[in-house]
């Protein structure tokens, strides 16, 4: 976890001008773009608009219901407090490193470093919104004008892409990083080719995975259920996480909403048991049941799909006779201090660079041999038997297992509404659940406060 430096650190005269002041104004940018109390919400938006996740109970119910039955609108002021807000600050702080380099006292070495870092946290953060919202103000300077237009579509995209290619050389291999969660090579070719990826550039995107690959540092943690847990933190899978602590501030609360009434224990993760103080949300996390009931029984992912459990009164609770009632226990913490678990929230681990160089060269030349031994590669770590290549007969036979395989891999993890979107499949999902979606709902609206601080911003189509 970053340290901030004391506020005396911000004055000016420090801030623009010192190693220190302006590695405090960096930090500042990194404590945004890794803010834990916001990242529950961010998974849940990501997933109670898809197949996967449903939720009731509690005040987190009342704005995640509009997210549910597809009825946000501009208004929803979590869409500026927790996605738009934060990701802004981290780019106004980016910038201001950037703008003051030149007057800093430092090693060159050093102000190469800041700057690849500002640049990737700056480009991460447009990805993210352009993701959220497509098209956003590109802010590059605080000199701009305080009225701003959205960048087209294409000018976003390239400076996105840019940015991240050109950090690449200056920030550190992957495990030389002065601290944990700090951006490294891998990260940046990581989020470059997940972008790629989500724009559909396949053959950049292949070859964006090939070279975190050919890093030759990134490998599959042998046991998926462990991957997660505090004590397996660092490990090689992980390429780009929001680091957490068991601390308030600076915790993963989704385990709070994610562990059903009186949960004390459950067979299937026996190591995991509840203990006074350790906070348990009335609002519910749930999966659903047409996600849940596709696993396999070998498959080792399904362990973490919490089906029955102990409460407090020593009862054994069976979730399954609920409709879209078994919780995703992913994250959970021994040592968690009220909400607050101490299990990182990964962003991008290797196993989604595999499944994306499988599925951009699937989409170049059909189901292939590579494609079809990364597919098997993820597959094999969670004790599947390895698919062959007759078993596909056509891209789109290959595109949906990779999407499948996806589900089971990354369910709660903040990936399945993207991944859908990519696929075609976001409304289309939608509308078979009983939700009046229409194609204006693939990105979310600009936040009103947004739109009436700004008269230069035009509003999404349809909002």
């Amino acid at each position: 976890m970053l340290e901030i430096s004391p506020e005396s650190e911000f004055a000016p005269s420090n801030v623009l001008t010192t190693e220190n002041g302006i590695r405090s104004l960096l930090y500042s940018a990194y404590l945004n773009f890794q803010g834990q109390t916001a990242k529950k919400d961010v998974i849940n938006f990501s997933e109670v608009t898809t197949d996967i996740a449903f939720n009731t109970g509690g005040n987190e119910n009342l704005y995640l219901t509009q997210f549910i039955n597809f009825t946000w609108d501009p208004s929803v002021t979590q869409l500026q407090g927790i996605i738009w807000g934060p990701y802004y600050r981290v780019i106004r702080d980016a910038n201001s490193v950037l703008e003051n380099m030149d007057q800093v006292q430092a090693s060159d070495a050093s102000k190469r470093l800041f700057i690849a870092e500002a640049r990737f946290l700056r480009a991460y953060c447009y990805a993210f919104l352009h993701n959220w919202y497509g098209p956003v103000p590109l802010r590059t300077s605080g000199a701009q004008e305080k009225d701003l237009a959205r960048a087209s579509e294409d000018e976003l995209k390239a400076f996105i892409e840019s940015e991240l290619e050109a950090c690449v050389s200056d920030l550190p291999d992957p495990g030389a990083e002065e601290l944990w969660g700090r951006a490294n090579k891998g990260a940046a070719l990581a989020v470059l080719s997940k972008f790629l990826l989500n724009t559909k550039q396949w053959d950049k995107a292949a070859i964006a995975a090939k070279r975190v690959m050919d890093l030759d540092y990134y490998e599959l943690f042998p046991v998926f259920k462990d991957l997660f847990k505090v004590e397996n933190e660092r490990n090689s899978e992980m390429i780009l996480v929001t680091p957490a602590i068991n601390q308030f501030d600076f915790g993963n609360w989704f385990p709070a909403g994610a562990m059903p009434p009186g949960f004390v224990s459950t067979p299937q993760l026996p190591e995991y048991r509840w203990i006074p103080g350790i906070q348990n949300f009335a609002t519910q996390y749930r999966l659903r049941d047409q996600f849940v009931n596709t696993f396999s029984e070998e498959d080792d992912r399904y362990v973490l799909v919490v089906r029955t459990y102990v409460n407090t009164a020593g009862q054994t609770i069976d979730l399954t006779a609920t409709t879209d009632n078994t919780r995703s226990l992913k994250y959970f913490d021994n040592n968690a201090v009220s909400n607050a678990h101490g299990n990182d929230v990964p962003i991008v681990r290797y196993a989604d660079i595999l499944l994306t160089r499988a599925e951009a060269l699937n989409e170049i030349n059909g189901p292939n041999t590579e494609s079809l031994t990364l597919l098997n590669e993820v597959r094999r770590r969670s004790s599947l038997a390895d698919l062959e290549i007759g078993d596909f007969p056509s891209t789109e036979a290959f595109r949906d297992a990779i999407l499948r395989e996806r589900g089971w891999e990354f369910f709660s993890e903040g990936k399945r509404r993207e991944d859908l979107i990519r696929h075609g499949k976001f409304i289309s999902f939608a509308r078979e659940r009983g939700v009046n979606a229409d194609e204006r709902h693939v990105v979310f609206p600009i936040p009103q406060s947004e739109v009436d601080a700004n008269s230069a911003i035009i509003q999404t189509e349809g909002y």
